[in-house]
Parts: structure tokens; sequence; C-alpha cells
């Protein structure tokens, strides 16, 4: 299958190379990259605190930005929100790992109010399903906002030449922005959503709902990487968003 790989760096290469062991053809075409806001994460850290919580990975790489500073944190609680975020907090040193079932509403339900003072440390933009949960079981926390999403301008020219390999059999999208950002460069280059590709693989109906009328999209069972990937194999079709 030929497939188009819209996540950002460094995690589109490494999705990628996933698929291709898997035998298809990919393009890979970022479509937003990561503000870091180390002065930020590192105040955070400096204030009394118990515990630390992640809902992204993007989160974890925000904190490896910090060096050596961040040594004495790395024994601090962590809640993360999944099996992915979790093994890039392994990687960075965290030796306290506590691991979520993949949603930010999930893993807040597991936070037991006497956790102590909670450090959120958040991307933008975001939804606030994590923080509502953690406020309804009353567990204390501070939001800080470790880094922001932001679109990767492109000409209108970007999509139509990615077409000259011929269309796409699907375009696997990881995020709301990520998928209103694709729609915008569908429009710009004068494309209609299901020519460039047959199928539009969303990580939840979220993503989905971005998307220009016509596009044929699936939506993972589960919001991860394992569960977009069974979509491939899927026969089945959603219809497109109204």
């Amino acid at each position: 299958m030929r497939l188009l790989v819209t996540r950002p760096q460094p995690a589109a290469e490494r999705t990628a190379r996933k698929l291709e062991a898997l035998g298809h053809e990919v393009a890979v075409l970022p479509l937003m990259q990561a503000q870091h806001y180390p002065d930020a994460l590192e105040a955070s850290l400096d204030r009394r605190h118990d515990a630390l919580a992640v809902t992204s990975a993007e989160a974890i790489r925000a904190l490896a930005t910090l060096g050596p500073a961040l040594d004495p944190h790395l024994a601090t609680p962590l809640f993360a929100v999944g099996e992915a975020t979790a093994r890039t907090a392994a990687a960075l040193g965290f030796t306290d790992i506590r691991i979520g079932p993949g949603t930010g509403e999930a893993l807040a339900a597991r936070i037991p109010p006497e956790t102590g003072t909670l450090v959120y440390l958040a991307g933008a933009p975001r939804a606030l399903g994590f923080e509502q949960v953690l406020t309804e079981r009353k567990v204390k926390h501070v939001t800080v906002e470790s880094y922001r999403m932001v679109p990767i301008a492109y000409g209108p020219q970007i999509l139509p030449d990615l077409l000259r390999g011929g269309p796409f059999d699907a375009v696997l999208l990881y995020s709301r922005q990520t998928a209103r950002h694709f729609a915008t460069l569908l429009a710009e280059g004068g494309l209609d959503a299901a020519a460039f590709s047959a199928r539009y693989l969303c990580l939840s109906a979220a993503v989905q709902d971005e998307l220009p009328s016509g596009a044929i999209a699936d939506v993972a069972a589960a919001p991860d990487e394992e569960h977009l990937f069974e979509l491939l194999g899927n026969g089945e079709r959603s219809l497109p968003p109204a």
C-alpha cells in the first residue's frame, strides 16, 4: 500500500520504518512541529511537588531539553498516559513510572487524591479532559505548558507534488490539529480528499471530525498506533464526515 505519514518528527520516521518493514511504500510529510518551553519546565520542577503527569511523549522530549538539570527529578513518580509515553520516559531515565490505559481521562481516574501536588506537563493546544477529571476527583494539580504544537508552513503545491507518485491508499492522521492543517492544504492545492487518498486513518473520532466532506475515514478502536495500524487490514469503511 502507498501510505502518507503526517505525524511530527522524530516519530514520523519511526512510524515510516515500521510500515516499510510491513511491506508498504511510505511517504513522510510532518504537518506539525513542537516548540519546547524549557524555562517554564525548569521553574515548575524547582517548586515543591510530589508527582508528575504527562499525556504525550512530546512532554518527555521537552523534559529532555533540560539536560543534567533533570537528574534530581528522575526518581519522582511519573504518571504516563500509555505504554509508548512510558517507554520514552524510561529511556530518558525515569525510574518510577505509573502507566495509564491510553487516554488522559482514564489516566486521571487512576491518580489518587492523596498523591499530593501533581505537576501536569501539558501541551498546547490540548483537550481538557485530563484536568477536568483531576478537578472532579479533587487531585491537587498545577498545569505547566511545556510545549506547543504549531503547523509547518508548506506551499500550495506540496500535496499535488506528492500525487505525482500516484494517489495514496491511506493517510495516517494523529491529531485534530494535523487533520485541520491537512484539510487546509487540500483546499489550497485544489484537491479533492477522495482523489488524494482512498482512506484516512484517524487516531480518534475528533481527528475524523476535522476532515473535509468526501474523505473516507476509519477511526482506531483505541488512541494508539497499534490500533491505527490495525485499520490497514480493515476492509470496512465509515461514512464520510457530514
